[in-house]
């Protein structure tokens, strides 16, 4: 069915496009992503050219999409600048039936690096995801951290009309709400967390807590995947800051309440700051299924598909994909085939498992070593029960082309998703909308935002070598009808869920309010 989004985005491109006006302060949407909508190509007579994102299901494409409803709405991100001594770059798209602006703020490489590499990956990522012990203060420059917040603040500020809508998202523009906030206390503001929010006495850790609970309270509407990252974020500004909460209410009907690590049966509906409300909503992002299989049923990724499923015959393929990461917990994982060649020697020969995991570009040791100790363990592996005519596991640590990984979904007979921390978890919905109508075993770690939506996966526990040993077995030996009647169930949550679904929900309640 049709939801009311995308009848209004059908309608939207029955009429042409207003004229953008160029003058700042004039946009009633205002969308703040550190991210740009598009990709730009500058050609050799110095023309420039908006080009779209590889991948065509990230976050990306879902955002632009709003600005079919959100006509002549701003959009503001970051590019980089040698020098960050150019204002700051405004550009009227037109592109694909969409017309919005586009304001990039110029930072320096040390700017990026800083504020994004290391305050946001050394000190705030391990914090995020529950990994106390590799938390570091030493690189962090805050004062860079807030500089950048208030550029991303300062620009939405001067984009956005009175009364206007701003949208800011994720952890590393924390700061952003609470300065927008100061300036501009017309305004409503949303901020969505894409990541997880971590218990009270993990986060208590980082140096800037109040700052950073301060400024999300400034905002109307606080979005999170799943109403335990909702509860704890409730939870730290209950204790931390002090602040007034609603009464628990039963959470929706879509998620889980009992059964799954983060499992929550009732969640905090609003919080109560400074004479203000601020409501927090859970609303796990989805995916665009038919566009998945739209690009699935083409002829170049049906002739890889067959391709993959030739070099498989009578053996049980095994795809996980993730990036090298100490929360997606791939060494557990290869550890966890290791013993079921071990300990089940009829499956020698019988099942392979490509492993997709994608080396990080940043430089830090921490993820140079996981790389290293995951060759490591993948050489190990095929070098004790390898033979002449059967490798155990296939690794790429390439970025696997889009096309590519569709195709390879389309042929595994099981997926295998076990990160150790994990928001919520894309590959898994991507794996069930391509294996629409078909068999196929989902195994997924209970600590990933996507276990509360999806109760036909085979929920594990990553630190549990016997849960681990168990759920890969029982996934090779599923028989095909219960096979099939899990991804039925499993592919209408994902139908239903969608990532416009997503969009709408969030916006719809912060248009309610």
């Amino acid at each position: 069915m049709v939801n009311q989004l995308q009848q209004r985005l059908i309608e939207d491109q029955k009429h042409s496009a207003p004229e953008l006006d160029p003058t700042p302060g004039r946009s009633k949407f205002v969308l703040v992503y550190h991210r740009s909508p598009y990709d730009d190509h500058v050609d050799a007579s110095g023309c420039r050219e908006w080009v779209d994102q590889k991948s065509p299901n990230g976050i990306i494409p879902t955002l632009r999409n709003l600005f079919r409803e959100e006509r002549s709405g701003t959009w503001i991100s970051w590019r980089e600048d040698p020098e960050a001594a150019t204002p700051d770059e405004r550009d009227s798209i037109d592109k694909d039936g969409l017309c919005f602006n586009l304001r990039r703020l110029p930072l320096t490489q040390e700017q990026i690096s800083s504020f994004y590499h290391v305050t946001s990956k050394e000190s705030f990522w391990p914090i995020l995801h529950s990994f106390p012990g590799l938390f570091s203060v030493d690189n962090s420059d805050w004062p860079i951290f807030e500089e950048v917040n208030r550029s991303f603040a300062r620009a939405a500020c001067e984009e956005a009309a009175p009364g206007a809508t701003i949208w800011v998202h994720d952890y590393n523009l924390w700061l952003t709400p609470g300065y927008i906030r100061e300036q501009r206390p017309d305004v409503r503001i949303a901020f969505f967390h894409h990541t997880p929010f971590p218990s009270n006495d993990v986060f208590s850790i980082l140096p800037w807590r109040d700052a950073i609970l301060d400024s999300l309270l400034s905002c109307d509407l606080v979005g999170f995947h799943i109403p335990r990252y909702a509860n704890n974020f409730a939870r730290n500004a209950m204790n931390l800051r002090g602040v007034k909460g609603a009464e628990p209410i039963p959470v929706d009907g879509k998620f889980r309440r009992v059964g799954c690590a983060l499992a929550e049966p009732t969640a905090v509906p609003w919080l109560e700051h400074e004479g203000r409300k601020v409501h927090l909503l859970s609303s796990p992002v989805g995916t665009s299924p038919q566009t998945l299989r739209d690009i699935a049923a083409s002829a170049e990724v049906r002739t890889l598909a067959a391709q993959i499923s030739e070099q498989h015959s009578e053996r049980k393929l095994i795809l996980s994909a993730s990036r090298v990461d100490y929360t997606k917990g791939n060494e557990e994982m290869l550890l966890a085939y290791e013993r079921l060649l071990e300990q089940h020697p009829d499956w020698h020969g019988r099942v392979e498992l490509f492993l997709a995991c994608v080396a990080a570009a940043t430089g830090m040791r921490i993820y140079e070593d996981i790389q290293r100790s995951v060759e490591e363990i993948v050489g190990r592996i095929n070098g004790r029960f390898g033979r002449i005519d059967w490798t155990p596991i296939r690794l790429s640590t390439l970025r696997v082309p889009y096309e590519e990984l569709l195709a390879w979904f389309s042929e595994a007979d099981v997926c295998w998703i076990t990160p150790l921390r994990d928001g919520l978890n894309l590959v898994a919905k991507e794996y069930i909308a391509v294996r629409q109508g078909r068999g196929g075993a989902l195994v997924l770690s209970e600590f990933t935002g996507v276990s509360v939506e999806l109760e036909q996966a085979l929920l594990t526990n990553p630190y549990s070598h016997r849960s681990m040993d168990a759920a890969i077995l029982a996934a090779l030996e599923m028989p095909e009808q219960e096979q099939r009647e899990r991804m039925a169930a499993m592919a209408s949550t994902v139908d239903t869920f969608t990532v416009q679904h997503w969009a709408e929900e969030q916006l719809g309640a912060l248009r309610a309010l």
